[in-house]
C-alpha cells in the first residue's frame, strides 16, 4: 500500500478528468455526445506547420537532446512574431524561454519563486494550473474573484495588507478563460503600477491573445511601459495554430523571471522537441492567413450559437475574444446539475462555471470546438430540454 504525498491528496479533483469520465459514462450507452466541454480546437493544424515538422523529423541533429532554453532560431522566431504582433522588442538570448506547451510553463514557474509560506495571488474562476503551481511550489493561494460586477477583473484593492506583505506571484489573463473578459492596456498600466508598490511579480497567460472579434484586438502585459521590470507572459502555440497536441509555446519579460523558470527546466526536463521548434518557426514566420482564417471560423460558430442560445432564452455576453461562452445556468439550477442535466437529456458536454472556481458557480462554459452543424444540433436539443 503506497500513500500519496499531502501535496497530491490536496489537489482537486481535475475538471476536465471528471468531464472525461462523465462522457465516457453516456457514451457507454450509446448516446452520440456533442462535446463542448474541453478547449482543444477541432480544426487540423495547417498544412504549412505539419510539412515543416515532417522535414524537421527527418534531420539527425534533432534527434538528440534539446536545449531545455530552445532553439536560439525559434526564440529569434518569437522576437520577430512579437515585435510584428505587439510592437515589443526582445532579447532572444534572455528574455524568450521556450516551453513545452504554456501549460508546462506555468505549472512549474512558482517553483522558481514561492517558497513555502508565501502567498500567490490567483483569480477565480481560472485556468485551474495557477493554483495546482502554487501548491506545489509549497506556497499558499488567496483568491481574487472575478465577477460580473467588476468585469471579471480582480479587485487588487481589497487584498488585505498582511497577505499582500507576503505576496511573490500575481496571476492574471486576458482574453480570460473561463469568463472571456478583456482588458485595456490601460488596465495593464494599473496592474504594472501596483506590482512595483508592492514587490509583486506579475506573471500574464495570454493563450488567447489571437482569437479577437468585433474589432478588438488583445494588447500584451509588455506593451505597457515598465512592465518589463515586473512581468513575464506565457504564450501558446496551441489556440492559435491549433497545434494543441503538439505540446509547444514560450514565455517572455523580465530576464531574472525568465531565467528562473529556465533553470526550473533545466532540471526537470530536456526541452522541447527540436523538430517540434521547427514547425513552430514555420507557425510563427510563415503567413498568419491561416490564424486569420481561424478566427472567421470561430466568429461563425460564435455568431450562430449565440443567436441560437438567446432565442433559448439563456443570458450570455457577446465574447469580443476566446473561442468560449460564459452563460448564465437557467433559474433553478445550480451549474453542476444544469451540466449533468444537459450531458444525459441532451448528450452534450459542456463545463459547469465552479468547477473553475466558487464565483463561477451560476455559469456554464461552452466551447466553439465542433463544426458550424454540430453547433446546430446542439441548440436543436437543447430546444427539446424542459427547463
Amino acid at each position: 500500500m503506497f500513500d500519496f504525498s499531502e501535496r497530491l491528496k490536496k489537489l482537486p479533483p481535475y475538471l476536465f478528468v471528471e468531464l472525461d469520465r462523465l462522457k465516457a459514462e453516456v457514451q457507454a450507452k450509446g448516446v452520440d455526445v456533442i462535446d463542448l466541454g474541453v478547449g482543444d480546437p477541432d480544426l487540423p493544424t495547417p498544412e504549412h506547420i505539419v510539412e515543416a515538422g515532417k522535414r524537421a523529423l527527418e534531420k539527425p541533429e534533432n534527434h538528440h537532446y534539446p536545449s531545455s532554453v530552445g532553439m536560439i532560431a525559434f526564440r529569434e522566431a518569437v522576437v520577430s512574431w512579437f515585435k510584428a504582433r505587439f510592437g515589443v522588442e526582445l532579447d532572444p538570448a534572455s528574455e524568450v524561454v521556450t516551453l513545452i506547451g504554456s501549460k508546462e510553463g506555468i505549472a512549474h514557474f512558482p517553483l522558481a519563486f514561492v517558497n513555502p509560506g508565501d502567498v500567490v495571488l490567483v483569480p477565480t474562476p481560472a485556468y485551474p494550473v495557477y493554483h495546482i503551481g502554487t501548491l506545489f511550489a509549497g506556497g499558499e493561494t488567496y483568491y481574487l474573484p472575478l465577477t460580473a460586477e467588476n468585469d471579471f477583473k480582480p479587485d487588487l484593492k481589497s487584498i488585505p495588507e498582511d497577505v499582500l506583505s507576503r505576496a511573490r506571484i500575481l496571476w492574471i489573463n486576458y482574453p480570460n478563460n473561463p469568463t472571456t473578459a478583456v482588458v485595456t492596456k490601460e488596465w495593464f498600466s494599473e496592474v504594472v503600477a501596483f506590482a512595483k508598490e508592492h514587490n509583486l511579480i506579475v506573471a500574464h497567460d495570454a493563450a488567447y491573445t489571437e482569437l479577437y472579434f468585433d474589432g478588438y484586438v488583445p494588447p500584451s502585459i509588455l506593451e505597457v511601459p515598465g512592465a518589463k521590470e515586473v512581468a513575464i507572459e506565457f504564450h501558446s502555440l496551441s489556440k492559435t495554430y491549433c497545434m494543441t497536441g503538439w505540446r509547444i509555446g514560450f514565455a517572455v519579460g523580465n530576464p531574472e523571471l525568465v531565467k528562473g523558470l529556465t533553470t526550473v527546466k533545466n532540471n526537470v526536463d530536456s526541452g522541447c522537441f527540436q523538430a517540434i521548434q521547427e514547425a513552430g518557426i514555420a507557425a510563427l514566420t510563415g503567413s498568419q492567413d491561416c490564424v486569420a482564417e481561424h478566427r472567421r471560423i470561430f466568429d461563425e460558430r460564435r455568431q450562430v450559437m449565440l443567436e441560437g442560445l438567446k432565442k433559448l432564452g439563456f443570458e450570455v455576453h457577446p465574447p469580443k475574444a476566446t473561442f468560449y461562452l460564459w452563460v448564465k445556468v437557467p433559474e433553478g439550477y445550480t451549474s453542476a446539475d444544469f451540466c449533468a442535466k444537459v450531458l444525459k437529456e441532451a448528450g452534450i458536454v459542456v463545463t459547469p462555471g465552479n468547477g473553475f472556481g466558487d464565483p463561477g458557480e451560476g455559469y456554464f462554459r461552452i466551447a466553439l470546438t465542433v463544426g458550424k452543424e454540430r453547433l446546430e444540433e446542439a441548440l436543436s436539443r437543447l430546444a427539446s430540454l424542459s427547463l
